[in-house]
């Protein structure tokens, strides 16, 4: 089957939606489906390129960083991308178009199918949904509601990254979402686990408002009579705020900021650590929880929707309210009995197989297909 991916982020543009992306290209291809993606492009990238059989197309995009997308980015995205979206459409004759992102690729998806009657399948991912991130996106969505819906409605199948992600798009926009749960490639389990000394708590993704890195400095500073080590691996606005607040706490010899890493090396560093600390304020499903399960680390998240699928409560980790003691207290019940971080870090491999990889790609394989031969 011939699939066209639509996707305003493709590594090593976005973030985790973008890895998300392609991980289902390279699987698809992987099962004997041909693939080629449209995404957004930079001046340091190729104009085309062949990636794990993936043929991926950047047109001009006019973005400014990879890490970083304004809504005039995307809306470029739109513009540039429609040309080389539509002749792919046209001469190479997709079966189907998988859009992630409803907002903004779907509405890209939106006008091919209406110009060439090729159905699309909606991936939502979390931003993209009235709700996921209020504080960014609520006064988009307001705005751009009605012409929104319709793309929603069209769609031949929408699934959602999380059971969260699909309960916004149940009551904030009339649609039923099949859940496809972000995966990742399983590894073997370690035959012993051990807790390092001291125990190495992780943080990975992007330095913003959204992942909320101060508050995981305030409370750690709480916690400085217990032995730990924190690393944090990315970067982003508020990487400059967080090393001051570093060095007012005087934590710089426990805390080690290692910037953006390639993915072999996250996972070294993940296979190093004992505990991933995630002070977000909104999820949809988070590569990087799925990573820690796939390694063996216990999660200290927030309480946040976006979380209840890599986290059980006791089990493989711990809820906290969005403030520094309530994430000192579990950090101090984690950090502070070892034969409980062992027992939750074996609970986070037990639970890693819900998110393999080549099972999800199936899932996604079904549902594509299935949509390939409806007409809407």
């Amino acid at each position: 089957m011939k699939i066209l991916v639509l996707c305003y982020e493709y590594p090593p543009v976005g973030g985790g939606g973008g890895r998300v992306a392609a991980s289902i290209a390279e699987g698809l291809v992987q099962n004997g489906h041909e693939v080629r993606v449209v995404t957004a492009g930079l001046k340091h990238l190729p104009r085309k390129s062949l990636i794990e059989g993936v043929t991926v197309l950047r047109p001009e995009s006019f973005r400014k960083r990879e890490d970083t997308c304004s809504v005039a980015e995307m809306a470029y995205y739109l513009l540039t991308a429609f040309f080389p979206a539509w002749q792919i459409c046209r001469s190479w004759k997709p079966a189907i178009i998988h859009a992630h992102f409803v907002v903004p690729t779907g509405a890209l998806a939106f006008v091919l199918h209406g110009l060439t009657r090729i159905p699309y399948v909606l991936t939502a991912h979390l931003g993209d949904v009235p709700g996921g991130v209020p504080e960014q996106t609520d006064n988009l969505f307001r705005f751009l509601g009605p012409f929104i819906r319709p793309i929603w409605h069209r769609a031949a199948a929408v699934t959602a990254v999380s059971g969260f992600v699909a309960a916004l798009a149940s009551k904030n926009c009339g649609v039923t979402a099949k859940v496809i749960l972000n995966g990742v490639p399983m590894i073997p389990a370690p035959a012993v686990m051990r807790i390092g000394q001291p125990p190495r708590i992780l943080m990975v993704g992007r330095l913003s408002l959204q992942k909320n890195p101060l508050l995981a400095v305030h409370a750690l500073a709480l916690v400085q009579d217990l032995p730990w080590y924190f690393e944090v691996i990315g970067d982003g606005p508020l990487s400059a705020a967080m090393h001051d607040l570093v060095q007012k706490y005087g934590l710089e010899n426990r805390i080690l900021f290692s910037g953006w890493l390639p993915a072999e090396e996250v996972s070294n560093r993940l296979i190093m650590a004992d505990v991933l600390l995630m002070t977000s304020t909104s999820e949809g499903l988070p590569m990087a929880g799925i990573e820690a399960l796939k390694h063996g680390l216990a999660i200290a998240g927030s309480r946040i929707g976006g979380l209840t699928d890599v986290i059980d409560e006791g089990i493989n980790g711990f809820f906290s309210d969005l403030e520094p003691m309530a994430f000192a207290k579990t950090l101090r019940t984690m950090l502070g009995d070892s034969d409980l971080l062992r027992h939750m870090r074996e609970s986070s491999l037990s639970k890693a197989p819900s998110f393999n990889l080549p099972d999800r790609i199936k899932d996604y394989e079904s549902v594509l297909q299935r949509a390939a031969s409806f007409v809407k």
